[in-house]
């Protein structure tokens, strides 16, 4: 993101103060949710590919610059916070890009339907119901993948991305996703990513892009779970040879796509 036209600003939803980031630009206003283990930093490469556009983003409570804020930090909360923001800042034509985790909280925004709410894009979004997978074994596998930089450095490895990150930037995952304490990491694996939304569809207009090689929220998972309850998208769009970490292995895929959602 252009730094000679972004402004950070406090709001006080609850103690500390959260501190927003906030890029003025044309068209609506685009409203970055970041991934579990991420935070506002996530989404500066495909930012800096919207100079043009009016961008809002900030770290997910219990995250980055937000790790000292209290709990709750599920998914409900996380939404929560979200309607706040807009609420509080008046701004009234928003779309939504929620990445992962992010990708959950944007459909139960997209749920409650407000009505600042033009359109979706969910960049390897988790779905409403979770796979069968996700056993509590794996659960509780999943909770413990950045308790270390040595761990976080396998799951980037081994699971997160499917081409190697440049340096600067896999520091950066290693030093977020490690920065949240232990409760803040291990709410997500323990009960949001089980959590199940309901039935129920989302009739806002909707793009979903995923990673041909992404082994976390693979095109199939997908293709079962999440795109019956979205009847205004008719498929998802694919990147080739990526992984799940798409704001970072490829911004340029996400802000076409957030492109076309803007028209």
């Amino acid at each position: 993101m252009d730094t000679t036209t972004t402004t950070s600003a406090t709001i006080h939803l609850d103690d500390p103060a959260m501190t927003l980031h906030h890029h003025e630009g044309h068209g609506p206003t685009l409203l970055f949710l970041h991934y579990w283990g991420g935070s506002a930093a996530t989404w500066r490469p495909v930012q800096d590919r919207l100079p043009d556009h009016a961008m809002l983003a900030w770290d997910q409570r219990g995250w980055g610059e937000q790790a000292d804020r209290p709990g709750p930090w599920g998914i409900t909360a996380l939404a929560d916070d979200a309607e706040a923001v807009v609420d509080r800042l008046g701004v009234r034509d928003v779309v939504v890009v929620g990445h992962s985790q992010g990708g959950k909280v944007a459909q139960i925004l997209a749920r409650r339907r407000p009505a600042w709410l033009r359109g979706l894009v969910l960049v390897a979004p988790a779905p409403p119901r979770p796979p069968h997978w996700i056993t509590a074994a794996y659960q509780e596998q999943l909770a413990h993948a950045y308790d270390t930089a040595d761990t976080v450095a396998a799951a980037l490895d081994d699971v997160l991305t499917a081409n190697p990150l440049p340096a600067d930037l896999r520091a950066q995952v290693i030093a977020d996703s490690t920065g949240a304490s232990a409760a803040v990491r291990r709410d997500w694996p323990l009960h949001g990513i089980a959590a199940d939304l309901g039935p129920g569809a989302i009739s806002t207009p909707t793009l979903v892009i995923v990673g041909e090689s992404d082994r976390v929220e693979p095109p199939r998972a997908l293709r079962e779970l999440l795109l019956p309850t979205l009847p205004a998208a008719t498929d998802l769009t694919v990147v080739p040879g990526a992984g799940h970490l798409l704001p970072l292995e490829a911004p340029d895929a996400v802000a076409a796509a957030i492109r076309k959602v803007l028209g």
